[in-house]
Order: C-alpha cells, then structure tokens, then sequence
C-alpha cells in the first residue's frame, strides 16, 4: 500500500512542476507519468482525467498559497504594511524559483485561467473561486486601513479586486519578460489606487 500512495503524491508533485513550466495542453498523461516515474494504469488509478489531475494541483497551491496569505495578511503590522509585505514575498517567491529554473514561472492559477478558462468549465469555477477568495483577504486589510483612516477609497471590495487584478497582471509581465523587476512599481501603484494619504 505504501507504494500506491507514494505514486499518488510522485504523480500530483510531477504534475505540479510540469503545469507551473510548461501548462496545461503542451502535456499528455504519458509524460506526467515518466516525470514522476510511475506506470501509466497508476496515473488512472488516482485520477480519471488529466483534468481532475489539473484540480488536485490547483487545490494543493491554493491551501498552501492561502496559508502564507493569511499569515501575512492576518498579521499583528498595520494594514498598508501588511498588504506591502504580501507584495515583497510574492517577488521574492517568483525569484526564487527563476533562479531554480531559469526563467520567471509566473502564478499557476493566473497562466491556467489564460490557457484553460475556455476550455473546462470544472477548472475556471475553481479560478474564480479562489480568485473571489484572493479578493476577500485584501478587502479584510483594505477595510482596515480605510477604517483607520490610512487610505480614503469607499469601495473595498472594488479596491481590493483592483489590487488582486494588478498583482495577477504584474506577475505576467514579469512571466513574460522574465524578469522579477516587473514587480517594482506594485507598491506605488498600489497605494495611489487606494487613495493612501501617505506613501
């Protein structure tokens, strides 16, 4: 038995590795399962499609992202300080694992909504739902900083949804042009749409 889970974990991390770098269509089962080095009937016997794999890799990143997200975002700092720090780690994330690679990975879930929103339905309800979840974090810390006084925008949902939007968006250009700098400007602008009334 212990042999069949470990397959099951060597075939969700192989899928994990292969999405992030090379997406969704570009793989086929096979070369999944030479990655993580187990037969082909092993890969069936955990999941019914390539597309249920696609879930199961998408749920473990966002349990995991959404731990390191309420850690920051729930800390004790002041709100701004807090949103700020969610930014600094997110960068450094993406650099390291450009030094591991090479190249700028960019977030799974913003390159699988590009590639797959079109194409399964199962998987682009679980984007969104995340997304929403993403927006709901930052509205808590953006309606924290209002109340304080910290920022004047009246809208937190909106403001929050703006600042998810320009993350997402920030990190594909540093995906495309494979470079982390991309990142730079996030804090600035994230705090001129908020209305900060300090820098």
């Amino acid at each position: 038995m212990g042999r069949t889970s470990d397959a099951g974990e060597k075939i969700l991390a192989a899928g994990r590795s292969l999405f992030e770098e090379r997406g969704y269509s570009a793989l086929g089962v096979a070369e999944i399962c030479r990655a993580a080095g187990v037969p082909k009937g092993s890969f069936y016997y955990f999941y019914e499609s390539k597309e249920a794999l696609a879930l199961a890799v998408v749920d473990e990143h966002w349990a995991e992202q959404r731990r390191e997200w309420a850690r920051v975002l729930g800390g004790d700092a002041a709100p701004l300080e807090r949103l700020r720090r969610l930014f600094e780690e997110t960068e450094a994330g993406l650099r390291a694992g450009q030094q591991g690679c090479g190249t700028v990975l960019g977030c799974l879930f913003g390159n699988l909504s590009l590639e797959m929103s079109n194409q399964t339905e199962t998987v682009r309800v679980r984007l969104q739902e995340i997304f929403d979840a993403q927006v709901q974090m930052v509205d808590a810390v953006v309606t924290a900083a209002r109340d304080r006084g910290d920022v004047t925008v009246t809208d937190t949902k909106e403001a929050a949804r703006s600042v998810v939007a320009q993350l997402e968006g920030q990190v594909m250009f540093a995906k495309l042009y494979n470079n982390t700098g991309r990142l730079s400007p996030l804090w600035t602008n994230c705090l001129a749409l908020l209305g900060a009334r300090a820098a």
